[in-house]
């Protein structure tokens, strides 16, 4: 009895030691697959970790990016709600359609008129800027400069130079578009005039848009010549094909326009002119709170390259079937 006592001591010491030293295959294979358990569980929530990292950092650039586009917003609401306008929720602006590349009605395939030209793709870009739904007026140059004058409208875009003589009556933007002066002629008579000491004669007649500073150009360069005032260019232009006048100062943009469309015409001299070379918009005189938010808009439009589009447009539709002047007047 002794001798089974030891015996069963003897093996429940091995049990014990084998226990200590990592149990049976059954118990090593459990504590195995325990550690991978938990390893893959490590991976899984460093992963986890990782995504939801990346989670945050993606949310957090797409907040910043909504906040920077609220802000956007904002900041243009704000901008919209200072300015003061003829009519609330419009941006009014007066227009002389018939100084194509700038204005005038460009015709569709199915022959109906739509108001083109950079100047007026401008004004749509300063409205939606601005927050602002456009009305266009049209009307005829010298209208252009009294609805401005009578605050009848906001604004007016029509290849406006900042002449010094308009500021009592309305306030400029900023300058949005480089241009000069010509002299124009029939190519006929082009060897006529080799200096502008020759177009000032008493024997010949010069054509400028009334309410121009054309006219002051033809007044300062060419006193000694006839000056016929014409309310639209293009009564200029046919006055100069039916030989009715021997030429005309004309803006160059809208010279070189014509004379594209009309091979009898010749951009023949560049006349000098002392005020500021370019285009400005006329603003209604006081509304600071508009002049700023245009010149911020003619900023934005010039640094994104808008301005080089709309006049690569314009000119290409100018060079189309166009109509120039008033509608109701054709």
């Amino acid at each position: 009895m002794k001798k089974k006592f030891i015996a069963a001591m003897l093996v429940g010491a091995m049990t014990l030691s084998m226990t200590a030293c990592g149990g049976s295959a059954k118990d090593t294979g459990a504590a195995t697959e325990a550690e991978s358990t938990a390893e893959a569980s490590t991976e899984a929530e460093s992963a986890a970790a990782e995504e939801s990292t990346e989670t945050a950092e993606e949310n957090t650039e797409a907040a910043d990016d909504s906040a920077e586009t609220e802000t956007a917003e904002d900041n243009t609401e704000s901008a919209s709600a200072d300015i003061s306008t003829v009519t609330a929720g419009k941006l009014t602006v007066a227009t002389s359609p018939d100084f194509a590349p700038y204005e005038f009605y460009a015709v569709d395939e199915s022959g109906t008129p739509k108001l083109a030209g950079f100047d007026i793709a401008l004004a749509e870009y300063i409205a939606d800027y601005l927050g602002l739904e456009l009305e266009v007026v049209p009307v005829d140059f010298d209208g252009v400069l009294m609805e401005l004058q009578t605050k009848a409208v906001d604004l007016g875009v029509a290849g406006l130079s900042p002449d010094p003589k308009r500021e009592s009556i309305m306030d400029f933007s900023d300058i949005y578009y480089e241009g000069g002066q010509s002299f124009v002629c029939t190519q006929e008579n082009k060897d006529k005039f080799t200096s502008l000491e020759d177009t000032n004669n008493s024997d010949i007649e010069v054509g400028a848009q009334t309410g121009s500073i054309q006219v002051d150009l033809a007044q300062t360069n060419s006193p000694d010549a006839e000056i016929i005032q014409l309310t639209k260019v293009t009564d200029i232009i046919a006055e100069l094909l039916a030989g009715k006048l021997d030429g005309a100062y004309i803006e160059t943009a809208v010279a070189e326009s014509y004379a594209k469309n009309y091979p009898e015409l010749c951009v023949v001299l560049d006349v000098p002119y002392d005020g500021a070379e370019g285009s400005a918009i006329g603003i209604s005189k006081g509304n600071e709170a508009l002049k700023a938010g245009v010149n911020e808009a003619i900023a934005k439009a010039i640094e994104e390259g808008k301005m080089d589009e709309f006049v690569a447009t314009a000119n290409e539709q100018a060079s189309g079937d166009i109509i120039e002047g008033l509608l109701d007047q054709q």
